[in-house]
């Protein structure tokens, strides 16, 4: 086992040519400081053996004055990206970060205070690395659990604990114990004899998923059996019984969804919107946030990860993937007790990070604010397209259009070998609506534009009948001019009445912000759909033959307490478009600055007929510009 401490040489070290025996003569520590009488060596040279002979290392807690938010180093199990993002949350924080991972350039390696080369399945490697932390987490779950335990025996604090580690390496053994709590999961069973996986198939049917008890992510460990012939050439590619083997009913589900939940040292919890991961060869390819589901089903959703996540032990970010099916039931798939790919996007989209979390739970620090501060976010993974050069070819060129893409930020894993389906880095996009953010995504990707017809629209406009057509289209011709997407048809209160019910209901499980509509004589159907809706509506009050638009008018503005309706004056359904644009802006800055950018327009036009009027004269500008009108 060897270490490496990246803390910055002194002048004195930079000129020093000869290498230290650092371990023999000092003992390598988290919380190292030059000495004067002995400088320490440029960082190349800091290579010799970690093992603590001469004297026991100081432990991860210091007894100094607490400066800044903690003195206590944090020990990660694996340097790969996950820790590389750890170690960049704590960074800003001032925490200090050992990483103990086999890979001399592992990732996390350029950004930790020390990084440990040994193996994080090797008892003995971490046993000794232990010594030099506060605290040991993991951002990889594939670690020897059972020194974990025999440490945790020990005082040392580990987070999340063995017994959660253990329990989630075994991913039998995970949905065992997330079935004694109740938890919905797919229907699974036990294999071991080809009889018995024959068995499994007629009970649960086919195809049939076969998996792995262990060491399965990202795809691997999985395989589907079409049919009773397939069974024992799925088995064998899997390694064979011997290996340990399950199966699960298939699932037919429309999205897959993911909670990230944190989980404190005194075990409450908090959750990060829902998100929907999109997969491509089953690895994780897309994160969509917040994800487009009804409110019931995030609500499912989020109490169905965070009663799992409580029945597990320690503290810490976990990773809750779930299976949304056709008859709306929210099935757990899988938990991850560390960040996780579809938590990313929290870097930038929310106001704490995943990363940043997971610090401040197992450091038991104030849990922070999982909430989205961007209306929308996408998260894209960079996975190697090809091997060698070629591959990081075509990942740069993908990085040049990232950098030209608003609202875009790029991260780098800095791994030094590319494969085909490797996860190279990610690229997340935020903005002030999924429109926006997926527009964003295939400029990135060179698609061809987002199809209007499959845009879900932000507005919508809807009238009684099509004679109120020729005010309405004046708001249409609004959110045009401002690119907003949006809905127009015919929903009459009182000759459809179901139509208007169901489609006042739904509008904000659709996504729709803002309902513009078109009040006739009676004027019921803007009222009627607020009443069903909390999305805002604007009501226009259309001219009539018997009472000139007065009466839709008054009725509007005599709705009862608790159903607001906004209006117009009558027949001015631009102006409820340019309302619905200043709604809608509230929270979209570019939006909010094309509203802007109109009401200067306005202004420079009014300024230029002024102009026009005080050098021509009325008698000539009226002959000029009048007359003709």
């Amino acid at each position: 086992m060897h270490s490496r401490l990246l803390s910055a040489p002194s002048h004195a070290s930079a000129a020093s040519s000869s290498p230290l025996p650092f371990a023999a003569a000092h003992p390598c520590r988290a919380s190292w400081t030059p000495r004067p009488t002995s400088p320490p060596p440029p960082l190349s040279l800091l290579r010799a053996t970690a093992s603590m002979h001469p004297s026991p290392p100081p432990e991860g807690h210091s007894d100094q004055p607490v400066h800044g938010v903690t003195n206590t180093v944090v020990g990660v199990l694996g340097g790969g990206q996950l820790g590389k993002m750890l170690c960049q949350a704590a960074s800003q924080m001032g925490v200090r970060m050992a990483i103990l991972d086999p890979l001399e350039d592992c990732p996390a390696s350029s950004v930790c205070h020390e990084h440990v080369v040994g193996s994080f399945n090797d008892g003995a490697t971490v046993s000794e690395f232990a010594k030099r932390c506060g605290v040991l987490t993991v951002e990889i779950e594939h670690v020897d659990a059972v020194t974990l335990e025999k440490l945790e025996k020990q005082g040392i604090d580990c987070e999340p604990k063995a017994s959660t580690i253990m329990i989630i390496q075994d991913k039998y053994r995970q949905k065992t114990h997330f079935s004694k709590f109740g938890i919905p999961l797919p229907d699974f069973v036990e294999v071991d004899t080809l009889s018995s996986i024959e068995k499994a198939g007629e009970m649960f049917g086919y195809p049939l998923m076969v998996k792995s008890k262990r060491l399965a992510y990202d795809g691997r460990g999985n395989a589907v059996a079409h049919d009773k012939k397939e069974l024992s050439s799925v088995v064998a590619s899997l390694g064979g019984f011997e290996h340990g083997l399950y199966v699960e009913r298939w699932t037919s589900f429309v999205k897959e969804l993911s909670v990230i939940v944190a989980r404190s040292r005194d075990g409450s919890t908090v959750c990060y919107p829902v998100v929907e991961t999109i997969h491509k060869d089953n690895i994780c390819h897309v994160v969509e946030a917040p994800a487009e589901v009804p409110d019931k089903i995030k609500k499912l959703a989020t109490n169905v990860a965070e009663k799992a996540i409580k029945s597990l032990e320690g503290a810490g970010v976990f990773a809750v993937e779930l299976f949304l099916t056709q008859d709306n039931q929210v099935l757990l798939n899988e938990v991850a007790p560390r960040p996780h790919n579809s938590g990313h996007h929290t870097i930038e989209s929310c106001y704490t990070s995943q990363y940043e979390q997971h610090l401040r739970a197992i450091l038991g620090l104030p849990l922070g604010d999982p909430s989205m501060k961007a209306p929308a976010s996408i998260m894209y993974n960079i996975l190697g397209e090809d091997e060698g050069e070629a591959g990081f070819t075509q990942a740069h060129q993908l990085i040049e259009r990232a950098l030209d893409i608003s609202g875009a930020s790029v991260h780098w894993y800095a791994k030094p070998e590319i494969r085909k389906q490797r996860k190279m880095g990610h690229i997340t996009i935020v903005g002030p609506s999924k429109y926006s953010v997926k527009a964003r995504l295939d400029k990135l990707l060179q698609r061809d534009a987002y199809d209007p017809k499959k845009v879900k629209p932000r507005a919508a406009i809807i009238m009684g009948s099509d004679s109120d057509l020729p005010v309405m289209k004046d708001a249409a011709v609004v959110l045009k001019k401002f690119n907003i997407p949006f809905e127009l048809t015919i929903v009459s209160a009182h000759r459809t009445p179901e139509r208007m019910y169901h489609y006042a209901l739904s509008a904000k499980e659709r996504g729709l912000e803002v309902i513009i509509a078109g009040a006739g004589g009676a004027a019921h159907l803007p009222g009627m759909v607020a009443s069903l809706t909390s999305v805002p509506v604007i009501g226009v009050p259309i001219m009539t033959s018997s009472l000139h638009g007065t009466d839709s008018l008054l009725s509007i503005v005599q709705m009862p307490k608790g159903i607001p309706v906004a209006t117009v004056a009558i027949g001015n359904a631009e102006n409820a478009g340019l309302l619905a644009v200043r709604m809608l802006a509230s929270r979209d800055p570019e939006l909010g600055d094309k509203a802007t950018e109109y009401q200067h327009d306005l202004r420079d036009m009014v300024l230029e007929k002024a102009k026009r009027l005080e050098e021509l004269g009325w008698e000539e500008y009226t002959e000029l510009y009048l007359k003709k009108h």
